[in-house]
């Protein structure tokens, strides 16, 4: 019997549905994931989404046909039964469920476990076949309490500002930044001043009724206003930029998954590392996958290998798919 998703040139494909989920290149029907712009993409003749995801579709691709579902809500494309459910990756993110035939396959996209007060909380979808990313799929990969990261974050602006000096923090501009502005509102007093490509998803979160810290636009300021003893995020992508030179003082920080491994922030040269991450860590993965019940499990993205031969020792069919996903965060 065919699988329910399949890999083509176009991305992962469900024949009996006749549909791509997450597709890199234009497709007539996808069903897309989450947001981020390594599964979201141009060139689709329709596009099917969550209802919470649906306003940053619309602010990262424009007008295009959309159909939004609820989370948990059942339509059909093709034979096949479709329902989108909470990934807790970011606002609005989901995983896929798909049903045919008596089989049930779920795609998780990209997903996590933590905690976090910008997006639906992840839920268990119950499968025979789960395809599950492995973004930060080796052991050395355990997550903190997000609320010691925020506590720390607050630290080191404080540190900064008994110097004189701004703290600058670089994280990725849909998802990151608005859970740090969320947790941070707990712990330290506002405003944050954000670069403008981080802005406008602070709005679109605003829009969706996420409470988090007030924020200023960079843009916004007096020229030549004084910054040392603020807290400024940018994206990755602003680092050594002329923009960050208005800034005469400054330590900068990175909030990633990545900087579990201390050697990634030296390589990268940056002043302060935190471990934010928005993936599932080590521990969740495994946990997620047993409690899924599937019998079978495809690794897509990311150090799939140890996941893969955990899995295979554990009695549990384990194997990947070849995807071009990305791995930032």
């Amino acid at each position: 019997m065919e699988d329910l998703i399949i890999v083509r040139q176009e991305g992962m494909y469900c024949p009996p549905g006749d549909f791509y989920v997450d597709p890199w290149r234009p497709v007539k029907c996808a069903v897309i994931t989450h947001g981020h712009g390594d599964h979201a993409r141009v060139g689709m003749k329709e596009y099917h989404t969550t209802s919470q995801g649906l306003p940053i579709l619309q602010w990262r691709l424009g007008e295009q046909v959309y159909h939004s579902h609820e989370y948990g809500e059942t339509f059909e494309l093709g034979d096949t039964r479709v329902s989108l459910h909470p990934a807790g990756h970011v606002l609005g993110s989901a995983q896929v469920r798909i049903e045919h035939a008596g089989r049930v396959w779920v795609m998780s996209g990209d997903y996590k476990r933590n905690p976090d007060p910008t997006c639906a909380p992840f839920e268990v979808v119950p499968c025979d076949t789960f395809i599950t990313e492995a973004t930060f799929g080796l052991p050395i990969y355990r997550w903190p309490p997000m609320d010691e990261v925020a506590r720390d974050i607050a630290a080191w602006r404080e540190e900064c500002a008994a110097q004189g000096e701004t703290a600058i923090l670089y994280c990725y501009g849909l998802g990151k930044s608005q859970r740090l502005l969320a947790e941070l509102a707990s712990c330290m007093q506002g405003p944050v001043f954000v670069h403008g490509a981080i802005a406008t998803g602070v709005e679109v979160y605003r829009a969706a009724g996420i409470p988090m810290i007030e924020t200023v636009k960079v843009s916004e300021t007096p020229k030549g206003a004084e910054f040392a003893g603020q807290l400024v995020l940018a994206p990755p992508s602003a680092a050594g930029s002329t923009w960050v030179r208005r800034f005469r003082s400054a330590q900068h920080g990175f909030a990633s998954g990545w900087m579990r491994v201390r050697g990634n922030r030296r390589r990268r040269n940056y002043d302060r590392g935190f471990v934010v991450s928005d993936h599932a860590d080590w521990p969740d993965l495994l946990r997620t996958v047993r409690e899924t019940g599937a019998s079978r499990v495809i690794a897509t993205h990311g150090n799939t290998d140890a996941l893969v031969r955990v899995l295979n020792e554990e009695g549990i069919s384990a194997g990947t798919f070849a995807t071009q996903f990305g791995e930032d965060d």
